[in-house]
């Protein structure tokens, strides 16, 4: 059997890393690193409270985690020429201190990395922007306005900053946004549209919400049939050199 990532640091005399709490691994998906097949990587932790979010089992940290992270290392180490990346999500990653290791753990077996992050931890997001391939940046609603969407005080100026180190990094990204006519009647949406065209945003998504997985009854109450309108999807289209919706 192979050493693995802590036989093979401690053989260099390397000091061992704290390890990465994993809530959960995809072993293959087409769809979360653009181009590529990856499998995903899911941590815990999260410090926001997005009523959407289809994840709530991984927003609190547990001891260890539910996978430690030498299993995970033996199973990408069996994935290599099988899939091309791999895609830390969450939860937040950047919530794990240990994820700059994880990730070069991970790219040392060859694989190209993805991260999905909101970028609740702005210093951290900074840090592990050299190590990446490509970022899907999940953008909440207009910055004066996340705590609406987040339910934690001050996220906006948080995701802003992490937003334009992103931007100034020239690393490939995608920006989205879950969209809920409760949260971002289309005139809000379109403003948060305007906004980030203006500030250099290039490829933009807009990810209409769906019920699977929310334990939101509020949310959940409202239908989203017509949301976004035919003409806020127009103006959406025109804002962005690359645009989509997606739906379900």
């Amino acid at each position: 059997m192979p050493p693995d990532a802590a036989q093979v640091r401690a053989s260099k005399g390397v000091a061992p890393h704290r390890l990465l709490k994993v809530g959960g691994v995809t072993p293959f998906t087409a769809t979360d690193f653009p181009g590529l097949l990856a499998a995903v990587v899911f941590v815990q932790g999260c410090p926001w409270r997005c009523g959407y979010c289809h994840n709530t089992h991984l927003q609190s940290r547990t001891p260890g985690g539910t996978t430690p992270w030498p299993e995970v290392m033996r199973f990408l180490e069996r994935r290599v020429g099988l899939v091309d990346g791999v895609v830390f999500s969450g939860g937040e990653p950047t919530s794990d201190p240990a994820l700059p290791d994880a990730i070069a753990d991970a790219r040392a077996l060859g694989f190209k990395i993805g991260l999905h992050s909101a970028g609740t931890h702005p210093r951290r997001f900074e840090r592990v922007l050299p190590l990446l391939d490509w970022v899907g940046f999940d953008v909440k609603a207009p910055f004066g306005n996340y705590e609406r969407v987040t339910r934690i005080r001050d996220s906006g100026a948080q995701a802003r900053r992490s937003l334009t180190a992103l931007l100034a990094s020239g690393i490939d990204y995608e920006c989205r946004t879950t969209a809920h006519p409760n949260l971002l009647p289309d005139a809000e949406l379109l403003r948060l549209a305007h906004r980030l065209s203006e500030v250099g945003v290039e490829k933009y998504v807009v990810q209409v919400f769906r019920k699977q997985g929310s334990h939101d009854e509020a949310l959940n109450s409202v239908g989203t049939a017509g949301y976004p309108s035919e003409d806020t999807l127009a103006a959406l289209r025109n804002a962005f050199p690359i645009f989509d919706v997606r739906r379900g």
